[in-house]
């Protein structure tokens, strides 16, 4: 199955959770990039607020298609108990070409669940399978082992 892993990552978290599963799986990779910087005190607040507001922040253009792909993963820190704005805005241009998706959120502590199910409303599919790290579960390898081992089937 060609498979691509699609994330956004602002502390990243995400992003070494995306390389894991990219490993795992042995396939493409993409990180969703915004063309402004959230950093800092300042950046943290601006992605809560546009979070919450559905904003869709400009983004680079995308390498893969994900049209092209039996399965893309998509990966997202929580922000605001939804998805951060840059993967808003990724899943809103490319709504309509995932073939087969599996999403995967990270967090402090809350808002996985609700982040998980925008996503699947705002793609308008069921994931194959979902998978979510907080702060305390992030280490324990065997559920994440259990996500990709999903996604081979």
């Amino acid at each position: 199955m060609k498979t691509l892993v699609v994330y956004y990552s602002r502390s990243n978290i995400t992003k070494e959770i995306a390389k894991e599963i990219q490993n795992e799986l042995n396939c493409d990779i993409e990180e969703i990039k915004p063309l402004k910087d959230y950093d800092g005190k300042t950046g943290y607040a601006k992605a809560g607020y546009e979070s919450m507001t559905k904003k869709t922040p400009k983004i680079e253009d995308a390498q893969h298609n994900p049209a092209d792909y039996d399965l893309v993963v998509i990966g997202t820190p929580v922000w605001a108990s939804t998805m951060a704005s840059p993967v808003y805005t990724y899943l809103s241009q490319n709504k309509g070409k995932f073939n087969n998706v599996a999403f995967f959120a990270t967090c402090g502590g809350s808002g996985d669940e609700s982040t998980l199910k925008n996503m699947v409303k705002l793609v308008g599919k069921e994931g194959i399978a979902t998978y979510s790290a907080t702060k305390r579960t992030v280490g324990d390898k065997s559920r994440l082992k259990e996500f990709t081992d999903a996604l081979k089937q």
